[in-house]
């Protein structure tokens, strides 16, 4: 049986997003908490599709992260981000979709867990990328295999980087979520309206508080 670690871990997106995978690598989850507010690009998110300015007005950190994608905002206090570093002579990983759907399916396990009343509304996604207009802009506007939807509304957006070492899968939801937030941090001539992007799930921080733990246990369950 495998057995993951749990580390609490707080700072800047910044330096939690170039934290190095350890040589060799053990089954870890990285449970992250941002201290300052950062929006976070895809590793090939033309640099074109956000206003640095609007950003540095309001105080908020522009970052790049290795895995694609669009932009997240992470906000303190709003947003809920873990990472499950999976060592590389575990064979599952040679199936991206599938291991990307096998993490997505421990989340699920972990949310319910810790939120009875999802039950039966929240569900992975199996299919295929789904992408919209402002997707590649906007990460939570698009939809992948692995990631967990409530009431067919995006709750966990999922990515995954592998390296020599381990496969990162980098799992992040919102306690709270505005999305006219991020699209003040676009550029004024190319901005949706809030009716143009889609609904956005959101799980109340106290029961995300009890998601790490759960998730630890049901990645090491037998």
């Amino acid at each position: 049986m495998v057995r993951f670690s749990l580390e609490h871990t707080a700072g800047p997106a910044r330096s939690l997003h170039d934290r190095p995978i350890p040589d060799p690598a053990h089954p870890t989850i990285w449970w992250h908490e941002v201290t300052t507010p950062a929006l976070v690009l895809g590793s090939s998110q033309p640099d074109a599709t956000i206003d640095r300015d609007a950003c540095a007005r309001a105080g908020i950190d522009v970052v790049r992260r290795r895995s694609g994608g669009g932009a997240v905002l992470l906000v303190p206090g709003e947003v809920f981000w873990v990472d499950v570093i999976v060592p590389r002579d575990d064979e599952g990983l040679d199936d991206v979709r599938a291991s990307m759907c096998r993490i997505g399916a421990h989340l699920c396990d972990a949310l319910v867990a810790a939120a009875p009343g999802l039950g039966g509304h929240v569900a992975v996604h199996r299919g295929s990328l789904e992408t919209t207009a402002w997707s590649s802009t906007i990460c939570f506007d698009g939809l992948g295999p692995g990631e967990v939807v409530l009431d067919g509304a995006k709750l966990v957006g999922l990515s995954q980087r592998l390296t020599r070492q381990a496969a990162r899968f980098q799992a992040c939801w919102h306690t709270d979520y505005d999305p006219g937030t991020l699209v003040e941090l676009l550029p004024a001539a190319s901005r949706p309206s809030g009716g143009d992007l889609r609904p956005v799930a959101t799980l109340d921080a106290a029961a995300s508080a009890a998601v790490p733990e759960l998730l630890r246990a049901a990645l090491s369950a037998p």
